[in-house]
């Protein structure tokens, strides 16, 4: 299966946006965490803003941020969403108030709880109408994300916009599930175009004794084993550095997403 990688939106720690954190993924500037500022996701109506969890603000970024350099109208625009834990934050809120002897939960708190609430708050930002799917894939989240939106494009021949995020687990939740700092990327995929960033083409193997691809920055690095989304660093490492690269993706322990980039030529 090949598509073309058509723009990119990332938010983290140390990494704020595609354009900025480029040099810093190609390896040309050091890595240096920061405090990520909570984001804007202007395309939130206030209301919904108001009410929305931190998750989907993340996500919602960096979606907004990858369609605005692809300029392709969101209305328009197919999307697959994937996290690991999803709204852990609203969880835990949840399970603080069930443990309380009033128990009153609030409408609002309830109905973020659902595991497919970025992507409902991203269909009301932007009035698309157009097929969603919300996945979970444990550690492997942002692999089963990146199969199911490129087999998506294959199929339909249309732009797919694939969002993968997940945030630090509160304590105690944080004791059985350790992701301790955000991290949240999109790509919108498309049908093979000479503009795109990158061609990638995709298979599945069995895992090989190598493994997943891994991180020679051991800051990086730390932050790719530390939360499910951030496995999307090689892949994102390897788009920045450009040149043809090969990217392996751990999948369900047996097997390996393999990716082969290609840089286009304008």
């Amino acid at each position: 299966m090949k598509v073309a990688i058509q723009s990119i939106g990332v938010l983290a720690p140390g990494l704020s946006g595609w354009e900025a954190s480029r040099r810093v993924l190609a390896g040309a500037e050091p890595f240096m965490p920061a405090a990520v500022p909570d984001p804007e996701a202007a395309l939130l109506p206030p209301n919904e803003r108001r009410r929305s969890s931190d998750s989907v603000r993340w996500a919602v970024q960096v979606a907004q941020e990858a369609m605005a350099q692809s300029g392709l109208n969101p209305r328009d625009v197919p999307t697959v969403f994937a996290s690991s834990g999803g709204e852990m934050g609203v969880l835990d809120a949840l399970c603080r108030t069930l443990a309380t002897p009033e128990r009153i939960i609030s409408p609002t708190l309830f109905h973020q709880s659902v595991h497919n609430t970025a992507a409902g708050y991203w269909g009301i930002a932007t009035a698309c109408q157009q097929s969603s799917t919300a996945l979970s894939c444990y550690d492997d989240s942002f692999a089963a994300g990146l199969l199911e939106a490129v087999a998506f494009v294959c199929v339909e021949q249309c732009p797919v916009l694939l969002v993968a995020y997940d945030l630090a687990v509160p304590f105690p939740l944080n004791e059985a599930r350790p992701i301790g700092a955000g991290f949240a990327v999109a790509f919108v995929l498309a049908p093979s175009i000479p503009s795109a960033l990158a061609n990638m083409s995709l298979r599945l193997e069995e895992a090989g004794e190598g493994g997943a691809s891994r991180l020679q920055e051991p800051v990086l690095e730390r932050v790719r084993r530390d939360n499910p989304a951030a496995r999307s660093l090689p892949l994102l490492c390897a788009i920045a550095a450009g040149g043809s690269q090969r990217v392996a993706l751990s999948l369900l322990e047996s097997q390996q997403v393999v990716l082969d980039l290609e840089p286009c030529r304008l």
